[in-house]
């Protein structure tokens, strides 16, 4: 397999997650404010496992 034969890589999207929480205070969504699996003295955009899924489901790359 040639260098022009490499699988093109079109996703250039590389999402960082902030750390997950030992246990409560949880962060809460900014879309639906609903507890996250984040700890709350993260700053930052912090989403709840369903807004996340649903956000990934929008911006995912199709091809």
């Amino acid at each position: 397999m040639s260098d022009d034969d490499a699988p093109v890589d079109y996703c250039l999207i590389e999402a960082a997650r902030p750390p997950k929480a030992d246990g409560p205070p949880y962060a809460a969504c900014v879309l639906c404010r609903e507890p996250t699996e984040y700890p709350e003295s993260y700053k930052g955009i912090t989403l709840c496992p369903v807004c996340e899924w649903q956000e990934a489901q929008r911006t995912a790359c199709s091809g």
